[in-house]
């Protein structure tokens, strides 16, 4: 299961108990859990517990995007698509954000798994609309299915890979037909399909990035675009689904309003002046010293850390082993041996960090210890085809003693280098060929570069160059798509019940697909082995047994140099928002907020007014 706080993407599947169970499960019901357990939320729930159905309607919520937009379609690997773009949208169903995975109906008022999960059936709500009247029939479910693995970013096809084919078997019923039954997740992953009305699409281009409002079903639509600037969307007042139970509490404002800036420290000065209502700060410095300011002592700003319980996945600088100079593992090691972790978390950002020592951190699913138990029946297969300190030794990141003078690690990487064939001449470090070893890092942000150039200097002691490339955002994007990088900072976001998304981050059919996010270029058989053996899993523990595993060869494979996370989203937003008094587990839930009805919304003074567009001029 993949989560994405502004383009969500979930899974689920069943377990045949006997036959009596067997039938049971076979049967339509309100919502689907991984492993069959009973979901949180019983048949005739009113709302899920995080969302306030109470909650006053009105007011616009004004937000800040990074970079520019130039499509309004986020299907295609073409362009930059707007944020938010996916609210006008429903999808088959819609995931709880307090369970591990379960998903409810919402297009589909039931779901009707097969009790061996050789396929799975949605019985769409007769009520379900698109913003023109037009009712959402299978038809639709079906050409939107086709449509995005024939014609879609190349991670649908990956994605939906289990499935051989969808049937509409009448106007309200459609049938998922999969390739083979081990695919627990699958009927889930399905309920997550956003569905697109065949009959607007049919006289359109679906492969054309402008900007033309799409037609939808979802909350909102699309009410006004100022190309690459600015998007403004307005609440749907006839919407179909406003009052089913999953709906509850959502979609608060009328208005959303995504104004576009070329510098998140610009950002940030224009939301201390008021110029947008909720920000999600990253930076540790600024969280610790950029808020001293009159809004925040008077209360008209709110500072608040809200605890996540997802896993924090694995942020770091991440290589690319398309490149010949980093298809070496000693040379990837020696590389993660020159960033000083712990003078950066201390000099930098005020020690507010952890360090990431897991691609599933801050859960049951990261790895620790030596392998054992069923883990080690996974991995001993696998012996000779993945890295030997898999079972003899414990992964940690190397540790400094936070000085700033990182001899021994200095020391370390050289000799890797050399092991690996490098060699210093005229004060340069080489590579096997005899050439300069020069590396570039692609970057989009500018303030990640007082990150960077500690780096640079460790890296430059030994004689490597490294050259930190920015670039606007829509370069950046088309450069990863092109996988033309040496090294980028990125992250790869975790759910609490890893799946199908699994495969579009390490297995080799999607290493040469430019929409997936397979950044390192890996394309390891024995990598493929331990994908497919947790998609397939049969139990929660069996899940968490394959997903240490997995943890364990991709950190010994040193793709990625680890970075740092925090167990909080730390959020600033002006005090005429509010949210329910319980937040979703693994969410910060802000469609679930809501504008205070008796609260101004603050007024912008034109002295402090910042241009969205300015790309330069705020200290960090």
């Amino acid at each position: 299961m993949m989560i994405n706080v502004r383009h969500p993407l979930l899974r689920i599947a069943l377990l045949a108990l006997g036959c009596l169970a067997g039938a049971a499960l076979a049967s339509p019901r309100h919502a689907l859990t991984l492993y069959g357990e009973p979901p949180k939320y019983p048949a005739g729930f009113s709302h899920f517990d995080y969302a306030n159905p109470d909650a006053p309607v009105g007011g616009t919520l004004r937000q800040a995007g990074f970079g520019s937009f130039d499509s309004l379609n986020p299907f295609i690997s073409k362009g930059v698509a707007a944020d938010d773009i996916g609210l006008i949208y429903d999808t088959l169903a819609k995931g709880s954000l307090d369970e591990p995975f379960s998903v409810y109906g919402l297009l589909a008022e039931k779901i009707e798994p097969a009790a061996d999960n050789s396929w799975v059936r949605f019985h769409l709500n007769p009520a379900a609309r698109f913003h023109d009247g037009e009712p959402v029939t299978a038809e639709d479910v079906v050409f939107t299915f086709n449509t995005l693995i024939t014609q879609g970013a190349p991670q649908y096809r990956a994605y939906y890979a289990d499935v051989e084919r969808v049937e509409a078997e009448s106007e309200r019923r459609v049938r998922f037909i999969f390739k083979h039954n081990r695919n627990r997740e699958l009927p889930l992953i399905l309920g997550q399909l956003p569905v697109l009305p065949k009959h607007w699409w049919e006289e359109r281009d679906f492969n054309s990035g402008n900007l033309e409002p799409p037609l939808g079903s979802g909350p909102y639509r699309v009410e006004r675009v100022q190309a690459g600037r600015s998007i403004r969307y307005t609440r749907v007042e006839d919407y179909w689904g406003k009052d089913l139970p999953v709906n509850r509490g959502f979609n608060n404002f009328q208005h959303l309003v995504i104004d576009y800036y070329r510098d998140n420290s610009v950002a940030l000065q224009a939301f201390k002046a008021g110029q947008f209502d909720f920000w999600l700060e990253n930076s540790a410095k600024n969280w610790a010293t950029a808020y001293d300011i009159e809004a925040v002592f008077d209360g008209r700003i709110i500072k608040e850390e809200i605890e996540n319980h997802s896993p924090t996945g694995m942020q770091g600088f991440i290589m690319n082993l398309r490149r010949p100079l980093l298809q070496d593992r000693r040379v990837r090691e020696a590389l993660g041996l020159l960033f000083d972790y712990e003078w950066t978390n201390r000099q930098l950002f005020n020690s507010a960090y952890t360090r990431t020592r897991s691609y599933f951190d801050n859960s049951e699913l990261a790895s620790t210890g030596l392998p054992e138990g069923e883990e080690l029946r996974i991995l001993e297969p696998l012996r000779g085809q993945i890295p030997e300190e898999v079972f003899e030794q414990e992964f940690n990141p190397p540790k400094t003693d936070g000085s700033g003078i990182i001899r021994e690690q200095q020391r370390k990487a050289y000799r890797l280098l050399t092991e690996a064939g490098w060699r210093v001449e005229n004060d340069r470090m080489v590579d096997t060929q005899g050439r300069p070893v020069r590396l570039e890092f692609l970057l989009a942000q500018t303030e990640f570069e007082r990150v960077l150039l500690p780096y640079k200097r460790n890296l430059a002691d030994l004689g490597i160059e490294l050259e930190i490339r920015r670039v606007d955002v829509s370069q950046y994007i088309n450069r990863l798509r092109s996988r033309d990088f040496d090294m980028i900072v990125s992250g790869f976001g975790q759910s609490n019940s890893p799946g199908n998304e699994q495969r579009e981050f390490w297995h080799s059919s999607s290493a040469d697909n430019p929409g997936s996010r397979n950044f390192i270029g890996l394309a390891d058989p024995a990598i493929d082995t331990l994908v497919e053996q947790l998609i397939g899993a049969d139990s929660r523990k069996e899940l968490v047994n394959h997903t240490r595993a997995l943890d364990r060869v991709l950190l010994w494979g040193h793709y990625v140099v680890p970075n740092w996370h925090i167990r909080t989203w730390r959020v600033a937003y002006w005090h005429h928002l509010e949210h329910p008094e319980s937040t979703p587990e693994t969410d910060i839930g802000l469609m679930t907020w809501w504008k205070r009805p008796a609260v101004p919304v603050q007024a912008v003074d034109p002295e402090q007014a910042v241009d969205p567009m300015e790309a330069e001029g705020v200290e960090r």
